[in-house]
């Protein structure tokens, strides 16, 4: 049943039975925003208990919007994250100073976007919609022809506006290494719509399989 081509991350959670209902569903990864001005934003306590109740094989992962590079490595710590994603302004460099994997995202306007990445030393790409005063979470897609050049780069997850009616298509088009979705399959921020994340997750495994 499950293509082991497209990874699924559902990010934005704030409570532990969404995020154990979306792995039990078939997410590969969850995500949490340490982001104060996002409506998702959690605490490190509440994360750290989270993860710890979370079965094995699952990756959990942070994310940050132009933090210190000290802060984003003592969160990652302190809550035993798997991974980092820097959905910042975050120089090259910076990204080469976190301990653990890095996923950096950017958010895509133009092939112009697309030639940053060549200057990245990290384990993936996130591609968002762009926004001028946004960090991600527009609810909004982007031109996914885009993506297809940055999949030369290295992997590439998908974001921006994906939802269990569009994923399908996205996946199509794209063949990325992965997907991600937070407003999407949500009833409002940080709480999901279950239903909602059953459906994505079918849908993205069985419109995958082609």
């Amino acid at each position: 049943m499950v293509n082991p081509q497209i990874k699924v991350k559902i990010c934005g959670m704030t409570q532990l039975k969404d995020a154990v209902f979306a792995v039990e569903q078939g997410a590969d990864a969850v995500g949490f925003i340490f982001y104060k001005k996002s409506p998702r934003a959690v605490t490190m306590k509440t994360v750290r208990e989270i993860i710890s109740k979370l079965p094995p094989l699952v990756d959990t992962v942070g994310v940050f919007v132009n933090e210190s590079v000290d802060r984003v490595n003592k969160i990652a710590d302190y809550c035993g994250l798997d991974l980092v994603q820097l959905h910042g302004e975050e120089s090259p460099a910076f990204c080469k100073k976190i301990h653990r994997r890095v996923i950096k995202a950017f958010r895509v306007k133009d092939l112009q976007s697309i030639k940053l990445l060549e200057k990245y030393p990290v384990s993936g790409f996130l591609l968002d919609t762009f926004s001028d005063n946004l960090h991600g979470g527009t609810g909004k897609t982007f031109d996914w022809t885009l993506a297809l050049p940055a999949k030369k780069i290295g992997p590439v997850i998908l974001a921006g506006g994906l939802t269990p009616r569009n994923i399908r298509q996205a996946v199509s088009q794209v063949r990325p290494y992965g997907v991600d979705v937070c407003s999407g399959v949500e009833k409002s921020p940080g709480v999901k719509d279950l239903e909602k994340v059953r459906a994505f997750l079918k849908n993205i495994r069985s419109g995958s399989k082609s």
